[in-house]
């Protein structure tokens, strides 16, 4: 059965809604309206149409559209009735507007775009990038050439691109040169003065008590520096002694290297037309980092979760710059690589959503590990899916305490979501999961509330 989803629509009979629906679909990837057919899915009875209603209606959407645009239009079979369909692809140059309000379509609805949204759709439609304009009112004397050349020394360390010595000509081979003018990007690396783009580190506590509190801001680079430090100073380590000459290993409490990733990540696809502050909030057994602007362009969460996504770069000067220095690679592999880093952390999980006008990472585990030698997630999640839990004394059952353990926490983070999320979140059997439920509820420690399509799991206080 057909459902209503990103490129999927159901309407009754013919309105202002439709056409708005049209254009949330030009906007993102395109679509299809089905007219004549109600919310559930089922064909309305005894809809009708005309040649003349049909082109009336063609008429209405070009008028009310700007850029104007004809949809595909048809009347095809559904469960044996006829309906209308109205099929537009993705606008080449986007935003279009309906009656001067854009919408874009996000999963099954139509989202209002805000103004800051909607220069992101047209600098994306022209393969334009807010990073590559030029800062208002600077020119070479607002930037500082010791950081630029610190930043060429950088770049041609690593062999991926050569620039001149000379600051000015090396701005003006990377193009953040224009005319004697500075691009935004240029002036976020290497401005003289501080453009207060603030990133904030808290520990925390619990949400509401704060342990430590630090801003900073400055060039990216240094800014970029300095947060990791901050993180680091924030971290628990465990200590392994090895060796008979008492050899100490140090195991942080995440892998730095993803750690840096997200920070960079934070940093580079941030939308800088925005006043809020990047956020990274340091709790007990979890990190998170919020930035301001969402997933850009069409990529989604679901995309996102996979190792074959296409990401697009918001900034694509500030991507270029910490490329050329090794910083991060091109093709926007940091999330697989995440992904990779955390699984010699068997209890540890990374997830991320888009929240509000922002963007959340955030790394969690239940046991903190404190050994080199320690089983890999993949040989955790083996084991414990076998585990039969026959001996209360043995490995299987510590293993299936901290999968409840850990799905517990989940629920306290994630209140009123259902099993198939945290299936996908665990990475664990839809039976084992609610294996753990069952053992949760008659623990009294959840409840599950709402009805059977829309409820979800709460912890009980």
């Amino acid at each position: 059965m057909l459902t209503e989803n990103q490129v999927l629509e159901f309407k009754s009979g013919f309105n202002d809604e439709v056409i708005e629906t049209l254009t949330a679909f030009a906007n993102a990837r395109g679509g299809r309206v089905l007219v004549g057919v109600n919310n559930d899915g089922n064909p309305v009875k005894g809809f009708r149409v005309g040649n003349e209603s049909i082109q009336k209606w063609l008429n209405e959407i070009k008028n009310k559209t700007k850029p104007s645009i004809i949809p595909d239009v048809e009347v095809v079979t559904y469960k044996n009735s006829d309906v209308l369909s109205f099929s537009i692809k993705e606008f080449p140059v986007k935003p279009v507007a309906f009656r001067g309000r854009y919408f874009r379509r996000i999963n099954n609805a139509n989202h209002l775009l805000s103004a800051p949204e909607i220069s992101d759709v047209y600098l994306q439609s022209m393969q334009y990038s807010w990073d590559a304009y030029p800062y208002f009112g600077a020119d070479t004397e607002s930037l500082n050439p010791e950081k630029i050349k610190s930043f060429i020394a950088r770049v041609n360390a690593t062999g991926r691109f050569h620039l001149p010595e000379n600051p000015v000509e090396a701005l003006y081979k990377l193009r953040m040169l224009k005319d004697g003018k500075p691009t935004n990007a240029a002036m976020i690396l290497f401005s003289r003065e501080n453009l207060l783009h603030n990133v904030h580190i808290g520990r925390f506590k619990t949400p509401s008590l704060i342990l430590a509190d630090k801003m900073i801001n400055g060039n990216l680079y240094d800014v970029a520096e300095e947060a990791m430090q901050t993180i680091i100073s924030h971290l628990k380590f465990a200590f392994e002694i090895t060796g008979k000459t008492t050899q100490r290993t140090e195991i942080p409490e995440y892998p730095l290297d993803a750690i840096r990733e997200l920070l960079l990540n934070a940093l580079i696809h941030r939308d800088y037309k925005s006043s809020t502050d990047i956020q990274i909030k340091i709790f007990d057994q979890q990190i998170t980092f919020f930035n301001p602007g969402g997933l850009y362009g069409d990529l989604t969460e679901d995309e996102l979760k996979t190792d074959a996504y296409s990401a697009s770069t918001r900034n694509k000067q500030l991507a270029e710059a910490f490329y050329l220095t090794h910083d991060i690679e091109k093709y926007g592999s940091g999330f697989i690589r995440i992904r990779k880093l955390i699984t010699n952390y068997p209890t540890m999980t990374f997830s991320f959503h888009n929240r509000g006008d922002g963007f959340v990472s955030e790394l969690h585990y239940t046991l903190q590990k404190d050994s080199t030698k320690g089983d890999t997630i993949f040989d955790w999640q083996k084991r414990l899916i076998n585990n039969k839990g026959v001996n209360p004394e043995s490995e299987g059952v510590n293993l299936e305490s901290e999968g409840v353990n850990r799905l517990f926490e989940l629920i306290k983070i994630y209140p009123g979501k259902r099993i198939p999320f945290f299936e996908s979140e665990l990475n664990i059997p839809q039976k084992t999961i609610e294996r753990w439920i069952k053992k949760l509820r008659n623990e009294h420690k959840i409840i599950y509330t709402g009805s059977s399509k829309t409820g979800g799991y709460y912890v009980l206080i």
